[in-house]
Parts: C-alpha cells; sequence; structure tokens
C-alpha cells in the first residue's frame, strides 16, 4: 500500500512535474517512509520555486529541526511568517509564529 501511493503520485508528477501540490505530497509521502532526504528535496523545490505554497514552510522548518540544523529552520519559519503576513494567512501564520517562538526559547 506505501509503495503503491508512492508509485502513483510519482506516475503523477512525470505529466504534472511543476505542480506545488504533488511536490507537496511527494514530500510529505517521503518523510512519512523515512526517506528524508527525498523528502528535503522536494520541500526545498516548493520554497525556491513555488513560495507562495505556504504549508511547506511549517514542514520544512520541522524536518530541519529534527536534522539538527536549527539556523536553517529559523530561516524557513522567518520567511514563512513574512510570506503568509503578506497573503493575510493568520492561520498559518500563527502556526509558524509559535513554532519559530519556541526554537527562539530553547536559547534561553
Amino acid at each position: 500500500m506505501q509503495t503503491n501511493r508512492l508509485e502513483k503520485l510519482l506516475e503523477f508528477i512525470k505529466n504534472e512535474p511543476e505542480d506545488p501540490f504533488l511536490k507537496y505530497a511527494l514530500a510529505t509521502e517521503y518523510l512519512r517512509l523515512k526517506e528524508t532526504d527525498k523528502a528535503l528535496v522536494f520541500y526545498e523545490d516548493l520554497v525556491k520555486n513555488h513560495t507562495g505554497y505556504t504549508g511547506t514552510y511549517y514542514h520544512l522548518g520541522k524536518l530541519y529541526e529534527a536534522l539538527g540544523r536549527k539556523q536553517e529552520a529559523i530561516s524557513t519559519y522567518e520567511t514563512g511568517m513574512k510570506i503568509t503576513r503578506e497573503k493575510n494567512d493568520n492561520h498559518a501564520f500563527s502556526e509558524l509564529r509559535a513554532v519559530y517562538d519556541e526554537l527562539m526559547e530553547e536559547d534561553d
């Protein structure tokens, strides 16, 4: 079943290689399968090429945290907060703000 879902997503993205939803779905699926390197490729592609896909910033930041890449997590959260504020996406902004504040408190 797991492979089946991944195979379907990989087939879909062949036809729509720039679809941000498919990239996000693949990143999420790879993360679920604990293939963090592959998840990272798709999440990083999203923040580089689809900056308005706001859900990415939270998940990429969390992945950076899990990988011990704190400064990259902080930067990702800050960028996400800027973009969500510009888009008036208050829900996404508040989620990013919460994880950002929590991460920054670790230094105190």
